[in-house]
Parts: structure tokens; C-alpha cells; sequence
């Protein structure tokens, strides 16, 4: 895992995420996709782990809002913060 690193991992997390709910597991089968091409010689389950990982590190800190557990990927769901301030702004400019 050490071609990609945690930073590299956070930005293509984030910029997978969007203002409308992502389930988890979705996030992280686009990021997983993408780290495979970059590093194809990664173990898939030390990848898969260290994604989901990464995303309780950013609802941690913050960067991304979550809904449900997000150690249950399957079950659980984030978007970027403020969201919701950005959709009402889009209603109001319609």
C-alpha cells in the first residue's frame, strides 16, 4: 500500500463524494477502482480496509458529514459538508 498514500487516498475520496448521500461501500468501490490502476500490485482487502478507514478519518475530522455507522459501509452513507446549504441555495437561484 505504500505507492498510495493516505492523502492520495483522502482526495480521491473527496473528490468521489458529492452534496447528494453516497452510500460507503459505493465511495469505496470508485476509489477502489482507481487505486488498483494506480498500484495494481495492491492486496485488494488491505486497500478496501485502508479506504473505509480513511473515511471515518474525514467524517472524524469533519470533511465529510455521514449518516449511519460508517464502520457498516453497506449501511451507512456521507456527501460533503454543508450540503444542505448548497441545495437551498440552488432552489433559491432556480
Amino acid at each position: 500500500m505504500s505507492s498510495i498514500s493516505d492523502q492520495d487516498i483522502d482526495s480521491l475520496i473527496l473528490s468521489t463524494v458529492g452534496v447528494q448521500w453516497r452510500k460507503v461501500a459505493f465511495i469505496v468501490g470508485r476509489v477502489l477502482k482507481i487505486c488498483e490502476k494506480r498500484a495494481p500490485e495492491t492486496n485488494r482487502d488491505d486497500i478496501v480496509e485502508t479506504i473505509a478507514d480513511r473515511v471515518r478519518a474525514l467524517v472524524d475530522d469533519g470533511k465529510l458529514d455521514a449518516q449511519g455507522n460508517v464502520s457498516r459501509i453497506r449501511h451507512s452513507e456521507v456527501r460533503l459538508p454543508g450540503a444542505d446549504q448548497e441545495l437551498e441555495r440552488k432552489i433559491h437561484h432556480s
